[in-house]
Parts: C-alpha cells; structure tokens; sequence
C-alpha cells in the first residue's frame, strides 16, 4: 500500500496531548477507509504536526482527518521509507 506523509500548520502551538486525541480519532475511523495511521510528530510551539500513513491514495487519508477531526492536512505527499 502506498505510504503518505502529511503535514499540518496551525496558526499558533499546539499540545501534544490535544495531537494525540486527534490521533486516537483517526485511528476510531480509519478502518472503514482502508487507511493505517502509523505515527506523528508534534512541534508544539511552531503548531506543526506530521503524520505517517499507509492508505489506497491521498484522498483516502485526508478523508479520515476530517471524518475525525475535521484537521485536514495542509500537504500530502507520497513517500518510501529509507533506513
């Protein structure tokens, strides 16, 4: 399955705890779309989160995010993983 990395800018910081219940809403909803949110990363202070995602195409990922949350990510990009 293809593998996506999306990023969020918000307009001011953001807590790791409130990126986390976001998370946790994806992975509530994301089943129903064949998408696998894998892991995020916050910068709390700069108000950008990341997140690493296994889904059929972009427009899949982006469903859950907003499906969930209503976040949707302000770039989407397809990636391969390195070591």
């Amino acid at each position: 399955m293809p593998l996506f990395m999306d990023m969020h800018r918000l307009d001011g910081p953001v807590t790791f705890d409130d990126v986390a219940k976001a998370h946790t809403a994806d992975l509530a909803t994301q089943d129903a779309h064949g998408v696998n949110y894998l892991r995020y990363w916050v910068s709390e202070d700069d108000g950008t989160i990341f997140c690493l995602v296994d889904a059929p195409d972009a427009d899949a990922a982006t469903t859950v995010h907003r499906e969930a949350h209503g976040l949707v990510a302000d770039a989407i990009h397809q990636v391969r993983e390195g070591s």
